[in-house]
């Protein structure tokens, strides 16, 4: 990826500061409700900024023919480590271990981009948006899942359902599951009917049941405008 331009460092509202660990004491209470991070909205020069960063990579990608329908499919895991925030669709849930990640570690986020990329036949979220690349570090990955649907917008489709399933052992995503979706459906542009989430434990087997991943599938369905 070329070098970030001076417009994009200078008015980017992402912080680009390692993500601070805190001590378990700071964590918020089981009990405790999630709250929405903020995410601002980038302006258009900061949009125009990313546009500018992944394009060779987009314009290297072959020209897909214009379907009725397109599928993708997406996955993500990542590494759980102790006293990190853990992100799953822009919501910060309570738990004692965070994703170990170059960004903010959304493993949702980050595989529906995939799906979305993956239905248009574009190159995958770590080529457009490389861990090489400072700028990501401990970015917010509501930035990614915008980009990816003002190209799937640009290519001329639009979502027509979304099936998500996240797999993980702790914690129980029972309480936090319908903000997840709901700011899934926010992030997407699209009516929750249209967008379904789903969470499964690993029955304790490897990595994923002994508490030390977590990890998302998700399928997508695009329909031609």
């Amino acid at each position: 990826m070329a070098t970030a331009s001076s417009l994009f460092l200078a008015s980017s509202p992402i912080s680009t500061a390692p993500r601070t660990r805190t001590g378990p004491a700071a964590s918020c209470p089981p009990s405790a409700r999630p709250s929405l991070r903020l995410r601002q909205r980038p302006s258009p020069a900061i949009a125009a900024a990313v546009q500018t960063e992944h394009q060779p990579a987009v314009a290297a990608a072959p020209k897909p023919p214009a379907l009725p329908f397109r599928v993708g499919h997406g996955f993500d895991l990542h590494r759980l480590e102790p006293n990190l925030p853990l992100i799953i669709g822009g919501i910060n849930i309570p738990h004692d271990r965070g994703c170990e990640a170059h960004s903010d570690g959304d493993v949702l986020l980050h595989c529906v981009v995939d799906a979305i990329l993956g239905a248009l036949g574009l190159p995958d979220i770590g080529q457009i948006f490389p861990d090489s690349d400072p700028r990501w570090k401990g970015a917010d990955s509501s930035v990614f899942m915008r980009e990816a649907v003002k190209l799937m917008h640009e290519a001329g489709y639009e979502l027509g359902n979304l099936d998500a399933t996240l797999i993980l052992q702790k914690p129980k995503l029972s309480p936090f599951k319908e903000t997840i979706r709901s700011n899934l459906c926010d992030l997407l542009g699209a009516d929750p009917s249209v967008v379904n989430l789903k969470a499964k434990t690993h029955e304790k087997v490897d990595s994923l049941g002994e508490n030390r991943s977590i990890a998302a599938h998700t399928v997508v369905l695009l329909m031609r405008k």
